[in-house]
Formats: structure tokens, sequence, C-alpha cells
């Protein structure tokens, strides 16, 4: 029985937005095929994987494919799937497929390969969206013979078994009766033409690999090893079918002194003990604007975290923005001098345990044992 499109991600009907997503990016990564050269069946999930996340990650998509699921039976047949009750090749495939054919239409054609690329992105550009262009290797329409395969794109010959109607009658028995439907012609592939003389230039492939520049918008917010597809750029059809589709993996390169967590900005402050002590007014660090005073409070612990609100990563497509999250380091002074050390001490002797909230507790503990 084919998959639904739930099954194939691993995921219940009811799964949210974000279990989808992350089921669709932890199965791309696990099939990818940089990672799986050779492997036939990793590439096939690779693309199931996609075309699954295309339906299912867009909501007005996912909402007509849930109806389709949901749909009355025909003919005591159930729709288990987007095919139908039974797997590829069963009766049922088979006799829907006949009307198909008879409709007017040609058969299904094959679709053109998808095309995965690494896509490497600066922290800023990642955290604020960009546009860049994307350089691919594709087969494209051969324009010597229009994507013909045939030499000057009119070298044809009348299909004989179809007589260049690109169609076959074709009877079948059925538990209904028998039923006769017109089906593409398999001579010509439905063209009702087959190739005289052959394109010089692609040898009558019709495509032709070349190197196309694309330009690409990635959205604010992107985050590392996230998967963009983009509908339609990957490898073209000689049959005029859907083109495959252009995957896109994302890397994200390491900044200097920030980090991401979701939509949230990390960084670190390191003030010295005194600014610690007393309180001060320091400097910090922002990802795309100048540095912002803040009010550093006396007596500040190192390892306090402050957070300036709305000061993160923005997402405008939910509208929403993220923090920075100010964690404060405290660093001691080296190479004290005789002098400077003396003056700690006496300083020290002024001080009363019961002013150290941590130490003073455990000074404490420790003389009780």
């Amino acid at each position: 029985m084919a998959k639904s499109y739930y099954e194939t991600l691993g995921v219940a009907k009811s799964a949210s937005d974000d279990e989808i997503k992350t089921a669709f990016r932890n199965l791309a990564k696990k099939y990818h095929p940089d990672l799986n050269q050779g492997d036939e069946q990793a590439a096939k999930m690779f693309k199931d994987v996609n075309e699954a996340y295309e339906t299912l990650g867009d909501p007005d998509k996912k909402k007509a494919y849930d109806r389709t699921q949901a749909g009355p039976s025909m003919g005591g047949f159930s729709g288990g799937g987007p095919r139908g009750a039974g797997g590829p090749g069963s009766f049922f495939d088979d006799f829907v497929n006949m009307f198909h054919d008879g409709a007017g239409g040609q058969g299904p054609q094959p679709s053109g390969g998808d095309i995965s690329l690494n896509v490497t992105l600066t922290f800023e550009e990642a955290a604020y969206g960009v546009q860049k262009d994307v350089t691919l290797s594709r087969q494209e329409s051969c324009s010597a013979c229009n994507g013909t395969g045939a030499k000057g794109g009119t070298q044809y010959a009348k299909c004989t078994p179809c007589g260049g109607t690109g169609k076959v009658r074709m009877a079948q028995e059925t538990p209904f009766g028998r039923v006769v439907s017109m089906r593409t012609c398999p001579n010509c592939s439905g063209s009702g033409k087959l190739i005289k003389d052959p394109c010089p230039t692609c040898g009558g492939r019709a495509l032709l690999k070349r190197n196309v520049k694309l330009r690409v918008s990635f959205p604010a917010a992107i985050e590392h090893g996230q998967i963009m597809t983009i509908p339609g750029e990957g490898e073209r059809s000689k049959t005029g079918a859907k083109n495959g589709n252009l995957i896109l993996i994302i890397n994200v390169m390491p900044h200097k002194q920030f980090k991401r967590k979701g939509l949230d900005l990390l960084v670190e402050c390191h003030i010295t003990f005194t600014q610690a002590l007393l309180g001060d007014k320091i400097m910090v660090p922002m990802l795309k604007k100048e540095k912002v005073a803040f009010p550093l409070p006396e007596n500040t612990q190192a390892g306090t975290i402050f957070k300036l609100k709305g000061q993160g990563i923005e997402n405008p497509k939910k509208g929403i923005s993220g923090d920075l999250l100010v964690t404060i380091e405290v660093e001691m002074p080296k190479n004290l001098t005789k002098e400077q050390k003396n003056k700690i001490i006496d300083l020290q002797k002024m001080i009363d345990p019961s002013q150290y909230k941590k130490a003073g507790h455990f000074a404490h503990s420790a003389k009780k044992k």
C-alpha cells in the first residue's frame, strides 16, 4: 500500500507545523545525496521526503491533501493514500488511470530530478535575510532544436502505432465488465511523432547540461541546517512535464562574538572586578547597530545574564523578535604589585564575612566541621 505523506515523514496526522518541520529536517539530512552517494534507495527517500513536505509544509496544500485522505470511498476502494487504495501497479490504479488518459490528456510524464546544493551564509545574512546568486549545473532545453531533440526542431516522422494521435486504444477486463479506453502511446510517449533526424547539438536528447545562475531570496531568521525548496528550479524534463525542485541546504558561518538560540542572540561581556563590585555603565555590542550603553548594577555576580528585550533577531513573517541575552564574565587583574596586594588585604580586613552571601555561608559551615 502506498504510503501517505504523514507516513513518509513519520508523523501523526495531528502533528503540529513544528513537528512536521523537525521530522522533515531530520529525514532530509539522513537521506541527503551528499551523505549517501550511489545509494539509489536513499535518493528515492530524499525525493519522497521533499515531496511530502512540499505539501504538508504548506497550510493550504495540507488542507487540500487532508480532504482527499478523508474523502468517500469509490466502488468499495478506500482512499488510503495519494494514489488510492492499491500500491503502484494495482488494479485500482490501472482502472483510474484508464479514465484519466481517456479524458483527453496524456498520461503522467516523468518529472525532472531534484538538485541539491549546499549554500553558505554569514551569520548576519542568516539573521537579517539576503539575496544571493546561486550557481548550479542542470539539464536545460536545447536551443538548437527548441527542446524537441529533432534537427531544426521539425525533422519528425509520424508514429505508426498511434497514427500520429499519441494515443492507442486499450481493452481491459474488469469486475465492472470490459472497459475500452484511450491510453498514451508507449512508442512515442504521447507525442504522436518520432524523431527522424536527431539534433546534432544534443544528439536527440533535447537537453544539454548548462551552468545556470539564479537569484535567491533567503528569508530573515533562517537557521543552520535548514532546507529551502525552490519548486521548478531543478532538472528540466524533455517531455515538458513538471520540472524538478532545487533543494538548498543552509550552512551558517559562526560569528566572532555572537551565538544564536532560535531568535535570541547570545553575547558575553567581560568586565573588571571593580565594575562588578561598584556598578558601571558598560557598552554592550549589538549585531546590526552600534554598541548601546547598559547600566550595570553594583554587586553583579559572574555568570549573571541580563535580557535586552526585543534586541535579538526579528522574524518578519511571524511578526516576532528575539531578545539579546548578555552574560557577564568578571575578570580578575593579573601581576599585582606588592602595594596593590597590601591594599587589597587591608580592604578585605574591613569587609565583614556576612557581606558575602555564599562565601560567608561556606566559611561558616566549614568551621563547624
